[in-house]
């Protein structure tokens, strides 16, 4: 069924796929819900936003992302309360920081009235694959790429911005095993680690898998010139609690500016717990651990929310973390998953109901 609304064209699935998905055993990213939006941009301008049913793209060979890896994109999560209303937790967010990485990677800003209106009305279309309880989600991907045809070295002069969704429970089920870089860089300064860029994950995998490969989960990065300072965890911010202070790195040029990284100084700084952002450097953390003062560190991100670290190696040396009663990481996890799920009072005005 095709119909028109003020700035979308959109087609709606004639039946769904839900009953495909067993929703009591989500791999993360394996199943699709029902529509999705795709824009393209071209003549210099973004034309009309189509929603419709999700589905293949064809391509040509010479798509320029294929060459140039002119590619962007975001995590989002849609949340359903006891009352069967849904939520998104900082949209605003979102949309301005996929933009300042399009921006970098010399990709055309979208407009804000397309991307909201399109994402509520898949949201809408697709609200029976929002479940409802803790843990439950749907995962929401915007993305942008490059799609003129050509392999000139140069920017696409077309791109096409789309979104889909999946619903989603929690990314790691258990506490994590890290260990600490000391060859292997994400970003250097000057470079695009601040984007959410497709490549910047593309060359994490490598030094991801010699981690595995020992026995860990994810590697902590440190920076490009030295490797003496801590900065993101696989793909997601790092805290460190050393004493009763959480510490994280602040963001630059090569960490991303996160949003659950954000949300969760605000509510430590709301509890009175001090928070110091500032370089933290491997030697302070080994130390840390060795006198007792480390007690937790845990990762945070959009997909993974909030993850416990186990413990942590460095020059072959394995660090236990441990076990704290009313963790941190535990703490706020629970207090920011209460205003996502519309379970408690949302002080900081972070979340947009779709109505």
């Amino acid at each position: 069924m095709k119909t028109q609304s003020t700035t979308l064209d959109i087609t709606k699935a004639s039946s769904s796929r839900i009953s495909e998905v067993d929703f009591d055993n989500l791999a993360f990213g394996k199943h699709y819900s029902d529509h999705m939006m795709i824009c393209d941009y071209k003549d210099g301008q973004w034309q009309t936003p189509q929603v419709l049913p999700y589905g293949p793209l064809s391509m040509d060979p010479s798509s320029k992302v294929f060459h140039y890896g002119q590619a962007v994109f975001e995590g989002m999560k849609a949340f359903k309360d006891e009352d069967d209303k849904v939520w998104l937790f900082r949209p605003e967010d979102n949309f301005k920081r996929i933009n300042i990485s399009a921006e970098r990677l010399a990709m055309p800003a979208f407009p804000k009235e397309y991307f909201f209106e399109a994402l509520e009305t898949i949201l809408k279309f697709d609200k029976d694959w929002i479940k409802t309880g803790k843990g439950n989600s749907l995962y929401i991907r915007p993305f942008v790429i490059g799609t003129e045809n050509g392999v000139s070295a140069s920017p696409s002069s077309e791109y096409k911005f789309i979104i889909i969704c999946c619903p989603a429970k929690a990314y790691y089920s258990n506490p994590v095993k890290v260990t600490i870089a000391q060859k292997y860089s994400r970003s250097a300064d000057g470079g695009v680690g601040y984007a959410k860029a497709a490549g910047n994950y593309a060359a994490q995998f490598y030094p991801t898998n010699l981690a595995k490969e020992k026995g860990y989960d994810q590697v902590i990065w440190t920076d490009a010139n030295t490797h003496e300072y801590l900065e993101e965890c696989g793909t997601m911010n790092v805290f460190f609690r050393v004493g009763d202070k959480l510490i994280t790195a602040p963001t630059n040029d090569r960490i991303l500016d996160g949003i659950t990284r954000k949300s969760i100084i605000a509510l430590a700084e709301d509890e009175g717990v001090t928070v110091e952002v500032r370089r933290v450097s491997v030697k302070e953390i080994v130390e840390a651990a060795k006198n007792g003062e480390l007690k937790e560190i845990f990762g945070a991100g959009t997909a993974a929310t909030i993850v416990p670290f186990l413990g942590f190696d460095f020059n072959d040396e394995y660090f236990e973390l441990p076990q704290v009663e009313n963790s941190y990481g535990a703490r706020f996890k629970t207090r920011l998953q209460d205003i996502q799920y519309n379970l408690a009072e949302d002080k900081f005005n972070w979340t947009y109901e779709v109505k």
